[in-house]
């Protein structure tokens, strides 16, 4: 009976929440910090207006919203960036990977080090953009790829979202 205590549960339930939870709240700090790039008044910066309700939605404290935005005005701080990356996937899915990062090469190499654990590889910007005009189909072993991907790019606490021409 050793190990199958409740509370021995639910401390490992609510590490795996407070872990997702986290993960959460420093994507959603990034996208404010890079939002109040454009001003740091949500009346003026739509952006950061939609950031915010972003971040309020899952009940991030106002004390978090506020530091990312203090991070702007913090000149020896690495000011966070956008980064795009086209990508061609499995099964010749093509993916478009969005990132917030602070450190452009460090992530270059984790997205590149997800992608090619999962059968997939970088290609040059803009070079997929035809593709994204045909929605595609694939067969229930590329998609279970496919899905493994998704996951461990969203598993990656830099990249914000990822868009592929595959057929939902």
């Amino acid at each position: 009976m050793s190990g199958h205590s409740k509370w021995s549960q639910i401390k490992h339930k609510k590490a795996l929440t407070d872990k997702k939870r986290g993960q959460v709240f420093s994507k959603l700090s990034r996208l404010i910090t890079l939002a109040a790039k454009k001003g740091t008044d949500p009346k003026s910066n739509p952006s950061l207006a939609q950031a915010i309700g972003n971040a309020k939605v899952v009940n991030m404290p106002n004390e978090n919203i506020e530091r990312a935005i203090k991070k702007v005005s913090e000149k020896n701080q690495d000011q966070p960036e956008e980064l795009l990356v086209d990508a061609l996937g499995p099964g010749g899915i093509a993916l478009k990977i969005k990132a917030i990062t602070d450190n452009r090469n460090r992530t270059m190499a984790e997205i590149k080090k997800i992608l090619t654990e999962h059968n997939s590889k970088l290609v040059q910007p803009g070079s997929l953009a035809w593709m994204f005009n045909k929605s595609i189909t694939v067969e229930p072993t590329i998609q279970k790829q496919i899905d493994q991907l998704f996951e461990a790019l969203d598993d990656q606490d830099e990249v914000e979202d990822v868009v592929s021409n595959l057929e939902s």
